[in-house]
């Protein structure tokens, strides 16, 4: 999936925040403020930054400083709260910068976690991880709902979106054909073979495979198309998605939540920007935990490409493979063998017998070791 381009003026969205600036004479214009009066927020939605590029913005602030001032929020005292611009804010600790230009808002925190979410959700360096968590929580706050109850009811505009579509298209009398709809568990599920979702980037297209979201109850979705409620779901959904311009929201259902159903380890990687996620969802073919950490560390150390990964994999499944199918071959082998001696004449024989005795002692060795 490719994406559009982000705004060159992240701070400019079209999505609303209600940000009260009554009574701040320089809510609109910046000034400096010793980089020891702004603290951090106890709760920020941005967890990683790629060190090389806060490295190249360090050097970038050495040079021409920092052209952008930094959000703030009043706190008790003289200290201020940061709201967006924490890269600059590292990168000017980072080279001892003692005062640093800032603008100062007055903000709840509702409106300055959602003012976070969206100068974070438009840069450029965001993983698709990152992106697709932030969405989510921008969502939640809009909606006033949890980042769990998202999911479930993306999933069921969706749904109810395909059924209006397939009704309206059906003008004919033509009969509508049942089919399996794919459900969801974003928070962590079984995987199953799927092809109703894929992502493709530069690397090349991936598939996703869909599941069942949280248990959600299945209901009776032909009767909600007249829900007020639903339309205005759908309302504030629109208008969150055509605010940020970085995609519609059917795209983000189909594209982006599956990326969630990725076990844990694949995540952290996705997260930390080591991994693309066109290699991250090939290492998660891996089934056995141990092996594909040692596997995914493997790949990130050595930068892997997409098809060395794909190819090592294939590898070790024909390993496998053939490993299972010698051991089944040993197994039948040896069955066929004793089924044979039982019927044969040899234990009459002296000399084969001792033979025999000296297969049985090196056997029962052989069992006794393991």
């Amino acid at each position: 999936m490719r994406r559009t381009n982000k705004a060159s003026q992240p701070l400019k969205s079209k999505i609303d925040v209600p940000w009260d600036t009554t009574g701040v004479s320089n809510a609109g214009s910046p000034q400096s403020m010793p980089l020891d009066q702004i603290v951090l927020p106890a709760t920020q939605p941005r967890r990683y930054f790629d060190s090389e590029a806060l490295k190249q913005l360090t050097e970038s602030i050495k040079q021409h400083g920092i052209l952008q001032p930094i959000l703030v929020r009043p706190l008790d005292g003289e200290k201020h709260e940061l709201v967006a611009g924490e890269r600059r804010y590292r990168a000017a600790q980072g080279i001892g910068l003692k005062e640093v230009p800032v603008v100062i808002r007055q903000l709840d925190d509702n409106a300055a976690f959602q003012f976070a979410l969206i100068e974070n959700l438009l840069r450029e360096d965001l993983n698709p991880v990152e992106e697709t968590e932030g969405i989510l929580q921008l969502l939640s706050l809009k909606l006033g709902r949890s980042v769990e109850e998202m999911p479930p009811l993306l999933y069921r505009l969706q749904r109810l979106q395909n059924k209006a579509s397939t009704a309206t298209h059906n003008v004919m009398g033509a009969p509508v054909v049942d089919s399996d709809e794919p459900t969801h568990n974003v928070m962590g599920g079984v995987e199953t073979d799927s092809t109703n979702n894929a992502i493709s980037d530069d690397e090349g297209d991936i598939e996703l495979s869909t599941h069942n979201v949280m248990g959600e109850t299945e209901t009776d979705d032909s009767t909600l198309n007249h829900e007020p409620a639903v339309n205005q779901d759908l309302k504030i959904v629109e208008s969150v998605f055509e605010g940020l311009g970085l995609m519609t929201w059917e795209s983000f259902v189909k594209n982006r939540l599956p990326l969630l159903n990725l076990p844990e380890d694949i995540l952290d990687a996705l997260r930390e920007g080591s991994l693309e996620y066109t290699k991250a969802r090939a290492i998660a073919q891996i089934q056995k935990l141990d092996e594909r950490v040692e596997f995914l560390e493997q790949a990130i150390a050595n930068n892997w490409s997409l098809s060395e990964i794909r190819q090592r994999i294939s590898e070790k499944k024909a390993a496998a493979s053939t490993s299972n199918t010698e051991s089944n071959n040993y197994k039948e082998r040896f069955t066929a063998a004793t089924t044979k001696l039982r019927k044969s004449r040899i234990w009459s024989d002296p000399k084969k017998r001792k033979q025999i005795e000296k297969l049985l002692a090196q056997l029962e060795t052989l069992t006794k070791k393991r």
